[in-house]
C-alpha cells in the first residue's frame, strides 16, 4: 500500500504556502504556524452538531473547554473528554475543532475538549495534571450538564492520547469502573527513536523522529522523570486494576506506528480488552485532515461509530 494521494496533495501544497520553521525558532513561531496551517484548511462547522465554551475551574488555574453535542442524539449522551494532539507543546481547541465536531457527530455522544496548559511554559506534569484533574471534574458535573453518568470515555490523538492513557490510569485508581472506554489515535507512548516504524518513516510526512524529539524535550524542560513514572512513560509500570477498554488506531506511515501496536499488547498483558483499526494508507494526524482527504474522512467516520458503539454496549 500507498500513502493516499489526497493526503500527499495536501502535504505538497502545506509546503508552498507555509514555509517550514527555521531549526532554531522559538515556540511561538511553530505554534503560529501550526494554527495557520489549521485554519487555512478548516471546514465551516455544519449544522448537525452545535458547541458551547465552558470554563472548568481547578485547584490554582482554569481551563477552556468546548463541549460538542449532535443535535439529532436523545440525551442523556454518553461523554467523551478529550485531549488534543500536538506533542505537548502546540494545538488548542480551535486547531482541533474539526475533529471533535466529526467525533461526535459520527460516535453520536456529547464530547468535551478541554484545552490543557502546554509545554515548555507548563512541563511535565503539568498537562498530565490537567488531564486527570479535568477527566475527574467532568466525571462529577455529569449530571449537572446533562450527560449520562455511566458511560464515559477519555480519548485523544497522538500526545493527547498519552495524556488520555495517563489520565484513564489515574481516574480508575481513584474510582474503578469510572472510565469505561479509551479511544487513543496513534498514541505516543515510549521516548524512543529506532523502532522499524520510526526508521522507516523517519521524515514523515505528517510527523518526523527530530519533530518529536523536540516534542519530548520540550515536555520534559530539563526535568528526568523517574523511568518508572507512568506519567511520562505510560508502558512502564503494570496496572493496579483491570485498565479501560480501549480503541487504538494506527497509522502505517507514521513514525508512532509501532506505538500503537506496543500499547495493544501493554492492555492486553493487564488484562484489558483492545479493539485495533489500522489505517493502512494514512499518516500521523488525518484525523484532523478528513476534509482533505475521502480516505481520512473514511477512517473518522469508522473510529466515531466504533467508539459511539462500544460506549452503549
Amino acid at each position: 500500500m500507498t500513502i493516499d494521494a489526497a493526503l500527499l496533495r495536501y502535504y505538497r501544497r502545506v509546503a508552498e504556502a507555509f514555509p517550514a520553521a527555521a531549526p532554531d525558532a522559538d515556540t511561538q513561531t511553530i505554534r503560529g504556524r501550526f494554527s495557520d496551517v489549521a485554519k487555512a484548511y478548516a471546514q465551516d462547522r455544519g449544522d448537525a452538531v452545535s458547541a458551547e465554551d465552558i470554563e472548568i475551574p481547578l485547584d490554582g488555574r482554569t481551563l477552556a473547554a468546548r463541549i460538542y453535542k449532535p443535535n439529532a442524539a436523545r440525551a442523556p449522551l454518553p461523554l467523551i473528554v478529550y485531549f488534543h494532539g500536538g506533542g505537548w507543546v502546540v494545538g488548542d481547541l480551535d486547531t482541533h475543532d474539526g475533529l471533535v465536531e466529526r467525533l461526535s457527530q459520527d460516535s453520536q455522544c456529547a464530547v468535551a475538549s478541554v484545552d490543557y496548559r502546554l509545554a515548555p511554559e507548563h512541563p511535565f506534569p503539568e498537562p498530565c495534571d490537567d488531564a486527570l484533574d479535568a477527566l475527574i471534574w467532568l466525571a462529577e458535573h455529569r449530571s449537572r450538564l446533562g450527560f449520562a453518568t455511566d458511560r464515559l470515555a477519555v480519548g485523544g490523538d497522538s500526545a493527547g492520547a498519552h495524556l488520555a492513557v495517563v489520565a484513564a490510569r489515574g481516574a480508575n485508581e481513584r474510582v474503578a469502573g469510572l472510565v469505561g472506554l479509551q479511544l487513543l489515535l496513534y498514541p505516543v507512548m515510549r521516548r524512543q527513536f529506532e523502532s522499524p516504524s520510526c526508521i522507516a518513516n523517519a521524515n514523515g510526512p505528517g510527523l518526523t523522529n527530530e519533530e518529536m524529539k523536540w516534542y519530548w524535550t520540550q515536555f520534559f524542560s530539563g526535568q528526568t522523570p523517574r523511568d518508572h513514572d507512568v506519567r511520562a512513560f505510560p508502558l512502564s509500570e503494570p496496572f493496579e486494576r483491570t485498565p479501560a477498554r480501549a480503541l487504538v488506531v494506527a497509522a502505517a506511515y507514521d513514525p508512532l506506528y509501532d506505538d500503537a501496536f506496543e500499547l495493544q499488547r501493554f492492555l492486553e498483558a493487564n488484562g484489558g480488552r483492545v479493539d485495533m483499526i489500522d489505517a493502512h494508507d494514512m499518516t500521523h494526524g488525518f484525523a484532523r485532515l478528513h476534509s482533505q482527504s475521502e480516505a481520512a474522512r473514511g477512517w473518522l467516520r469508522k473510529i466515531g461509530e466504533r467508539t459511539g458503539e462500544l460506549l452503549r454496549a
